[in-house]
């Protein structure tokens, strides 16, 4: 469906332009005084990354609405695409002016602390002598130019570059020659940081974007060809990111997938971004060159592009400009020296990362792949780490024969071709490889260990990725209990044979039951409400979108269900309109780590329950993919949650008001700063001292080091 040309209609927040606002959210972190100089460098980064993917998807789906003219032709459906389009363009513009002027602000405070961002015309000789060898040395064998006025073929240019349209003069021609030539240069991101790091002077340190330096050793790349004069300017473009599976005799999905992420750089582009000095004449040629037209975004911004990069800036050897380290902790309930799957069978265990190390899980897996009473393991991969411990032990356990299942999500967005990869090194190794059901991704993150002494599972609300589990906040719940065991196994069934029926009586699974669940569970705490007893919702969660979802939700405000919600991103849900949603309350928390974790607490009739899971509340989660909740059962990890919401509830120093507004007001509450994942570091850092002191004296593996 469609979002309606207003931001909001009937309650409810358009999801393109809620995602907007969340986007902004980041971007006001970078704007904040008591954040790190260096961590504001990385939210602008991040900021600029999440928007190119908005485009390569959300937008490239409008712009496809509006091109489409084939029958059933709507026109009031793509009237109403065409006016979303020119709303997230004037926020895409509102808020680029607000980047810009965020970024030379840090630039300013940076060159209080000794670190100069400087560009090519300001080089004294002795730097301009070092981008002289640093061009001789490196840069002359990696920059190609392609001289589009000559005719030059602009085949396989990717979006993920960045790019210098270049200018160049004679200024005394001769009658073969022209007196303008333009063309473009790619630059050469894959051997190179985009910031070149010069020989520290009187303890400055001084950096150059790439971009310039290009720019500065133009006459050397154009040496020979009788140019006098060059300009060049940085642009880049965002290409529609949409894969198109065209069914082929023979050809399995794995093969469809395959073709279609190499198809996918032949995609339309959908957004040009370029530097707004650029004269007119090459800016007219570069966007005929790319097929730029009027149903494309154009934004004019300043002299640099693709600003994702600011995620990797160098730290100068300023930790101190950073973030204060918070070194992940391994897990104080499983005991150093014992067996976590022993351990595991005797009391559930909660892993919440990356307050708790990784390794823990790791650990888990190297057991079962070496423990002779282990028969087999069953795992979902949705994204893996570039060198994914997680296929090692997996590779690991089927080299000592155990059965080993991996359902691998081929439709992983943006991660296809590295998931393509780590698949055929697994079936190389033996591993059962599954690809799951066509038609419906699978997104659940689930493994089951089995076990003559007994079979185990985790379950996630993340993936299973060691590179996430350091900046994404997620808990893992590891049980023995036989029924939510047993059902995970059947999870696996469906995956290898969605034909077969398939029931559940206490994890909830999408696309069967998930979506009726959450409404009944709703509907339990109306009812209780209407009876004048205690009812409310507390959950944590990345989206809100889903407009029945959100109906109900309204229903039970105006019932008088309390409701008080964490939600990072999309939330189409607006709080506080008279006789609809007094009663809901949400938050988002921006701050160090990416809060990804999906915990529900449903407390009506005294009565508390409790789940965790990957979905979010959105249509594609609860109708188009597989996901699962699992029910909490034990007191201790109940209480464990529940602190989690209190805390990011709690929070006043790195949580904004969620309210469909769009103004993203920091939540204050007049009492002494709280910020929520200090304060959870602080948390497990006491459990852990506490647990140490029963432990040998001996033992110092508290922290991961």
């Amino acid at each position: 469906m469609l979002p309606s040309t207003e931001p909001i209609k009937n309650g409810i927040l358009s999801r393109d332009v809620s995602w907007m606002y969340f986007n902004h959210r980041i971007l006001q972190e970078a704007q904040r005084d008591n954040v790190p100089l260096l961590e504001r460098l990385t939210f602008l980064g991040i900021y600029s990354n999440n928007l190119d993917e908005f485009f390569r998807v959300r937008v490239s789906a409008l712009r496809r609405v509006i091109e489409y003219q084939q029958e059933p032709y709507n026109p009031h459906v793509r009237n109403e695409a065409i006016q979303q389009m020119k709303l997230l363009n004037r926020l895409t513009k509102r808020y680029l002016k607000e980047f810009e002027q965020a970024f030379e602000k840090i630039k300013r405070l940076l060159q209080k602390e000794g670190i100069y961002l400087i560009d090519e015309t300001q080089l004294d000789e002795q730097q301009a002598n070092y981008i002289r060898h640093v061009y001789r040395n490196d840069l002359n064998s990696s920059t190609y130019p392609l001289m589009t006025s000559l005719g030059a073929r602009l085949n396989d240019l990717t979006d993920s570059g960045i790019y210098l349209a270049v200018k160049l003069f004679r200024d005394h021609p001769s009658k073969t020659e022209h007196a303008v030539d333009y063309a473009l240069i790619e630059l050469p991101t894959k051997e190179f940081n985009r910031f070149i790091v010069l020989p520290a002077q009187d303890g400055r340190t001084f950096i150059l974007f790439l971009d310039d330096v290009v720019r500065f050793c133009l006459p050397y790349i154009f040496a020979g060809l009788h140019y006098d004069r060059f300009e060049a300017y940085t642009f880049k473009f965002t290409r529609d990111a949409e894969i198109e599976l065209y069914s082929g005799i023979g050809e399995g999905l794995l093969e469809k997938i395959a073709r279609g992420v190499k198809n996918r750089k032949k995609g339309e582009p959908v957004r040009f971004v370029y530097d707004r000095r650029m004269p007119a004449d090459l800016l007219r040629h570069v966007k005929k060159k790319l097929n730029i037209d009027r149903y494309d975004t154009t934004d004019g911004g300043s002299r640099y592009h693709n600003m994702k990069d600011l995620m990797s800036f160098p730290t100068c050897g300023r930790n101190d400009l950073r973030f204060k380290p918070q070194p992940p902790l391994l897990t104080a309930t499983f005991s150093p020296y014992g067996s976590t799957l022993e351990m595991i069978r005797q009391q559930d265990h909660l892993l919440h990362y990356p307050y708790h190390s990784f390794s823990s899980y790791i650990r888990i897996l190297r057991e079962a792949a070496l423990s002779p009473e282990v028969k087999s393991i069953k795992t979902t991969v949705y994204r893996l780490a570039k060198n994914s411990k997680v296929v090692k032990a997996l590779i690991c356990a089927a080299r000592h024969g155990k059965n080993v299942t991996v359902m691998v999500e081929l439709m992983a967005r943006f991660d296809e071709s590295s998931n393509i990869n780590w698949s055929q090194k697994m079936q190389d190794e033996g591993i059962h490889v599954i690809f799951g059901v066509e038609g419906l991704k699978v997104h659940g993150k689930l493994t089951h260990i089995s076990s003559t002494l007994g079979d185990v599972a985790c379950i996630s609300t993340g993936n299973f990725h060691e590179g996430n589990a350091k900046l994404y906040t997620d808990v893992t719940l590891c049980t023995a209990n036989e029924a939510i065991v047993r059902e995970v196994d059947k999870v696996f069934t469906y995956i290898e044979r969605p034909y077969k029926q398939a029931s559940f009586r206490h994890l909830l699974v999408a696309p069967q039951h998930l979506r009726r669940q959450i409404l009944s569970l709703i509907n339990d705490e109306i009812r209780w409400a209407r009876q004048g007893k205690e009812a409310y919702i507390l959950a944590k969660i990345n989206h809100i979108t889903d407009e029945k979802i959100i109906e109900k939700l309204y229903e039970a405000s105006q019932a008088g269900v309390k409701m008080r919600f964490l939600v990072r991103g999309n939330c189409s849900l607006v709080t506080g309109i008279e006789g609809l949603s007094e009663n809901i309350e949400i938050r988002g928390i921006i701050d160090r780590y990416l809060e990804h974790s999906r915990i529900l607490i449903f407390g009506g009739g005294g009565r508390e329950r409790y789940y965790i899971g990957s979905a979010d509340w959105m249509p594609r989660n609860l109708d188009h993919r597989v996901e699962v909740y699992t029910p909490v059962y034990d007191p201790q990890i109940q209480a464990q949650l529940k602190l989690i919401l209190e805390y990011g509830l709690a929070d006043n120093v790195a949580a904004r008001i969620v309210d469909g507004s769009g103004k993203n007001r920091l939540y204050q509450n007049g009492q002494e700063p709280f910020r929520s994942q200090e304060r959870l570091y602080t948390y497990y850092c006491a459990q852990n001292e506490a647990e140490q002191t029963q432990r040998p004296s001996n033992s110092n593996d508290h922290a991961e080091k």
